[in-house]
């Protein structure tokens, strides 16, 4: 028998909640790695179909973001982080949230098929469906791998504004795939590791909630080196010029460093995990700057 209790709506939900229900902040996150892989391909497209892209692709990850607060309304109404967002905090009903979620991948799938072409279209839709069954219902609240398999989900941007642009996929993408895949669990874990009790408060199994800092730290520092690999992979291999090379090598080596350091720290309360703290910081910058400087780089070329 299920249990599970969920928010009820108590306040009419306004633009701003319905624009909450997106993640925005995710979503930005989706659409400037998306603009990058398309900027990276060889083949430009003109300015409108380009717009076009990236909107179906802003839309699917707002719709990706809504059908997660849908089924994780009862978790989020238990965590400090997330008791705000529209439907822990009343402001509009479950159903609501599914139908707009439902409704903006739906359209965000065709729009891309009409304006771009099936094959865009297709990978949009795994990106959704990957999101929202794989990540979201079938792991997250099952294994302390979820963030490691579900990192898939936030790797998919730049392969789809690739494939958009040229209809194909090819190396390089796949490097750009890989390299979000592999930089999520070091950027998830060490946001886990500070705010591992609200975490645990909610039922999420996240590493540091089933396993000992210790473990995590060194699971972090084993990602961060292959994301590094993977980060210099498209210069070693030729697909990237020297500025990118550069840029990639410095950046990785620092991301390890910094990770290194986190492995050596024995703090256990938030307020002494400096270096986690600064890790998670940099980790954002990091992915900016490697895929801001990877799309000048080919544009350049």
């Amino acid at each position: 028998m299920n249990t599970t209790t969920y928010p009820t709506a108590t306040l009419p939900a306004g633009a701003a909640d319905f624009f909450a229900l997106t993640k925005p902040r995710v979503m930005r996150s989706v659409v400037f790695t998306a603009l990058c892989g398309m900027l990276a391909a060889p083949v430009q497209l003109p300015f409108t179909l380009a717009f076009t892209a990236i909107l179906a692709i802003a839309l699917a990850a707002g719709s990706a973001g809504a059908l997660n607060q849908w089924y994780e309304s009862d978790i989020d109404s238990l965590m400090k982080r997330t008791a705000k967002r529209p439907l822990p905090a009343g402001k509009m009903e479950r159903e609501t949230a599914l139908q707009f979620g439902v409704a903006l991948g739906v359209f965000s799938v065709l729009l891309m098929g009409l304006a771009i072409g099936l094959v865009a279209a297709a990978l949009l839709t795994v990106s959704i469906l990957f999101y929202v069954l794989v990540y979201t219902v079938g792991l997250k609240r099952r294994t302390p791998q979820n963030i490691v398999i579900g990192g898939a989900a936030g790797a998919f941007p730049p392969l789809i504004g690739w494939v958009a642009a040229t209809g194909s996929i090819s190396t390089l993408p796949v490097l750009m795939f890989a390299i979000i895949f592999l930089w999520t669990p070091p950027h998830s874990w060490a946001l886990a590791l500070l705010i591992r009790d609200d975490y645990a408060k909610g039922g999420v199994p996240m590493l540091p909630v089933v396993a000992s800092a210790a473990t995590t730290r060194w699971q972090m520092l084993f990602y961060a080196v292959l994301m590094a690999a993977a980060a210099v992979a498209p210069w070693a291999l030729g697909l990237a010029g020297i500025t990118y090379g550069l840029v990639a090598t410095l950046t990785s080596i620092v991301f390890v460093a910094l990770t290194a350091w986190v492995v050596v720290q024995r703090a256990v309360t938030t307020p002494e995990m400096k270096a986690e703290r600064i890790l998670f910081v940099y980790s954002i910058g990091y992915i900016l700057a490697i895929f801001a400087t990877l799309a000048f780089d080919r544009l350049t070329a």
